[in-house]
Formats: structure tokens, sequence, C-alpha cells
């Protein structure tokens, strides 16, 4: 094993920092970009023959961080936290911030309450049930004798 690499273009550089500086993709790591990409929560969409109810895995947040909007038949869900925490003492100050952000949307049938909808947050779960109209709710089935 050597303790020094000749570089790409001719340099003659300790080999432990090789790998480090020479790799094309270092730049390219997701590592760097994963604090950039908007993050979206997991989203469990159900249906029953009442309602549609979709939970949100979103962790973190107040109740008061979510807005909930409908606008014709498009249902949008959204997030926001910010968060900034300060510190001083003797010699020293730090100060730390963070940001979270997220929207989602879906398209309601025509077979829904809008109007119904109902939203609650509980234990990093937002959880909405979107009630269907009367003739969209799937009845029982029922035997018909026959005369």
């Amino acid at each position: 094993m050597s303790l020094v690499k000749t570089s790409k273009n001719g340099n003659v550089i300790p080999a432990v920092f090789s790998d480090f500086f020479e790799n094309d993709n270092f730049f390219n790591n997701r590592w760097f970009d994963r604090d950039i990409e908007q993050w979206l929560p997991a989203v469990n969409v159900k249906e029953n023959g009442n309602e549609f109810k979709i939970e949100f895995a979103a962790p973190g947040f107040n109740k008061n961080d979510f807005k909930v909007h409908v606008e014709g038949n498009l249902l949008t869900i959204s997030a926001e936290k910010k968060e900034e925490k300060s510190e001083e003492k003797e010699k020293f100050t730090r100060k730390e911030f963070s940001y979270n952000s997220f929207s989602r949307s879906f398209t309601l049938p025509q077979s829904v309450i809008a109007d119904k909808i109902d939203a609650k947050y509980t234990d990093g779960i937002l959880k909405l049930h979107i009630p269907k109209k009367e003739e969209a709710k799937v009845l029982p089935s029922k035997e018909i004798k026959v005369a």
C-alpha cells in the first residue's frame, strides 16, 4: 500500500486524501442535496363505504402548522414549521434554525362532501376524514324475494 498517489493532473498527494478529493462524485453525493429536497410525508389513502381517510406521517409539527384547503375538487394539505434557537453564554453565541415544509394535493371525486372534511393531528399523524354523499355510499346487499 502506497502512502502517496499521483493525482489525475500529475500532482503527488497523500493517499489518505486522494480518495476524498479525487472522487468525481463527491459533490454529486446525495448527502449534500438531501436537505435541499422538499420532504414529503408518507401518506395512506383508504376508502370504505362511508368515507375516504387520508393519513399523513408528519412528526414534529404542531396542529397549527397545517393548512387544509379545498378549492373546487382539489384538496391541498400543507405544513410549514420554522424553529430558531439562540443561546448566549460568556464568550460565545450559538444560533440554530430549522425549516420544514411540504404540500400535497389530491383530486377529490364528485362523490364527497367537501365542506364536511374533518382533520385531526395526534401523535405525529394528520388524519383527514372525507365523508361521501348519501347517493355515493355503498348500500348493504339486500335479498329480494321472488313472488
